[in-house]
């Protein structure tokens, strides 16, 4: 609270003595009115009393004028006080223009998921599948639009977004089976899967003491990956496989894993080690931009560069 000022105290002062000669002036009316007149007695002394009435309505008068005037004053007083309150002073906003922007309503947002910049555009959306919706998607809407085609052929999924899955990104259970089946997915545009992740999705299986597994990939096999895995056991299912997979859905079945797709920031990539969508960032020890987690560096999930960020985490 702001010091009052010498003239605010004389204010204050003269107005507290207005209300007290205008209460003093009230008690001296009653006096002259009513007490004084009933002490009198006797013939001479009684004449007094009509004598006082006059001077009594006057004192009252006058007291009544003066309580008015104090109210007058006091109103007028906490008026502008108020005012002061409920808007502040061009003054005082020129001089705190920071309070001014706190007082501005905050936009509620999905904190998870970042606005994403003009320096990346979000790739247009198709409306009948093709290899391009593969190549825009991230990774992990890969992986669900995997288990969403595996659900709609009548199997029960299981699937974790985020974390270390072993090797296995999908369960796959059947009520004609009581072996489950796995499934791989590796989301990359070009670059072909080679022997060495399939001999790694191998060892998976044989851990599980799994006979048959699925490795499914947006891009191609290798002719020796492709070989691999015939020998092994290994249900190999690249993109044009995937695509015609999905043509022999009903209209509506691919409408429906079109939406699974293309769901939320579909371009973004997701963190790997904590399941958040990741930020676009700058640095000056590699070429142009990459992918990091936005919850760095609570979440040290390894960073994508910008030309890699469909490969799958």
């Amino acid at each position: 609270m702001t010091k009052q000022t010498r003239a605010e105290r004389r204010r204050e002062r003269a107005r507290m003595e207005l209300a007290g000669k205008g209460w003093t002036a009230i008690v001296v009316g009653v006096l002259l009115l009513v007490v004084l007149p009933a002490f009198m007695r006797g013939p001479i002394i009684g004449t007094l009393g009509p004598a006082l009435r006059p001077a009594g309505w006057t004192a009252l008068a006058i007291g009544a004028a003066l309580l008015g005037l104090h109210y007058l004053v006091a109103r007028k007083k906490v008026v502008p006080q108020a005012i002061e309150r409920a808007e502040p002073s061009a003054a005082a906003v020129k001089a705190a223009p920071s309070a001014a922007v706190r007082r501005e309503p905050v936009l509620d947002s999905n904190l998870s998921q970042p606005t994403p910049s003009p320096s990346v555009p979000t790739p247009a959306q198709q409306q009948q599948w093709s290899p391009a919706v593969l190549a825009a998607i991230e990774w992990r809407r890969f992986e669900a639009l995997c288990e969403a085609l595996y659900a709609q052929a009548g199997f029960t999924t299981r699937s974790q977004s985020h974390g270390a899955d072993g090797g296995i990104d999908i369960w796959l259970h059947s009520k004609h089976s009581d072996v489950p089946r796995i499934v791989q997915c590796k989301h990359w545009r070009s670059k072909p899967v080679g022997v060495k992740e399939m001999r790694e999705f191998l060892g998976v299986m044989a851990s599980h003491q799994l006979k048959t597994g699925t490795y499914v990939t947006s891009s191609t096999f290798s002719a020796d990956a492709a070989a691999f895995a015939k020998a092994n056991g290994i249900h190999a299912q690249d993109g044009a496989a995937l695509l015609k997979l999905i043509g022999q859905r009903t209209p509506e079945q691919q409408a429906a894993l079109l939406a699974v797709a293309y769901e939320g920031e579909y371009w973004r990539p997701t963190c790997a080690s904590c399941g958040t969508k990741m930020v676009e960032k700058n640095s000056s020890k590699n070429e142009g931009s990459f992918w990091g987690c936005a919850n760095y560096p609570k979440c040290r999930g390894r960073t994508i560069p910008k030309s890699k960020a469909s490969a799958t985490v």
